[in-house]
């Protein structure tokens, strides 16, 4: 089955389940999953504080474990902070990252558990981490990543492009961003409105269901 046949299919099957269940509309889910793509080039438009602001308070309702919220952004704008991320960038990724509106530092917190108390009050989970640094890496690597991605669709809720990326030198992010801290960084997501016209080739392939999905 070719790609067009099977999102024909797909599309075919959420309308079908729509008919019955309450859902996101149609346009919603074409806006963050099936026509959103991953950016490399930018318009030359301004990127409002508040929709970033407000597309990290919708990440924020995103499930994690114990509540745990490990994830931490560092967003750079300034032309002195995008200067620091020469070095910590991948070759490809230095000019469309210093071209774009905003570029963000998602991250983690390994010492996330330490606000478990306020978080969780449902009962006392720090233990579980306080003499194990590389359980506590593990839970807030996991999670982190999971608020990564409930942050990128958020993003894409409110109306902005995304180009999210690992090619980069964490090592030296780290060493530049969050020196002396618990903070590790993850993974960078250039953000703003993305070119279209002309610029983003074909969509790539993705599996088929059976390909990806046991069911026992």
């Amino acid at each position: 089955m070719n790609d067009d046949a099977a999102l024909a299919r797909a599309r075919a099957a959420v309308e079908d389940v729509h008919k019955r269940v309450g859902h996101a509309d149609t346009g919603a889910l074409d806006l963050i999953f099936r026509d959103a793509r991953n950016h490399n080039k930018w318009q030359d438009r301004d990127v409002p504080e508040a929709l970033i602001r407000e597309a990290v308070a919708i990440a924020q309702f995103g499930p994690t474990s114990a509540n745990g919220q490990p994830m931490r952004v560092t967003l750079v704008r300034s032309k002195e902070g995008k200067e620091k991320l020469r070095p910590v960038m991948a070759p490809a990724n230095l000019e469309k990252t210093l071209a774009a509106p905003w570029t963000a530092i998602v991250a983690y917190d390994v010492d996330y558990w330490k606000t478990l108390p306020r978080l969780y009050p449902i009962r006392d989970m720090a233990p579980m981490f306080k003499d194990n640094p590389a359980f506590a890496e593990e839970h807030a690597s996991r999670n982190g990543t999971l608020q990564g991605a409930y942050l990128i669709i958020a993003l894409r809720a409110v109306g902005l492009d995304v180009g999210a990326m690992s090619g980069f030198n964490r090592k030296v992010c780290d060493e530049t961003f969050f020196a002396g801290t618990s903070v590790r960084s993850n993974f960078i997501a250039n953000i703003g409105y993305g070119h279209t016209d002309g610029i983003l080739g074909p969509r790539l392939p993705r599996y088929d269901f059976k390909e990806v999905v046991t069911i026992v």
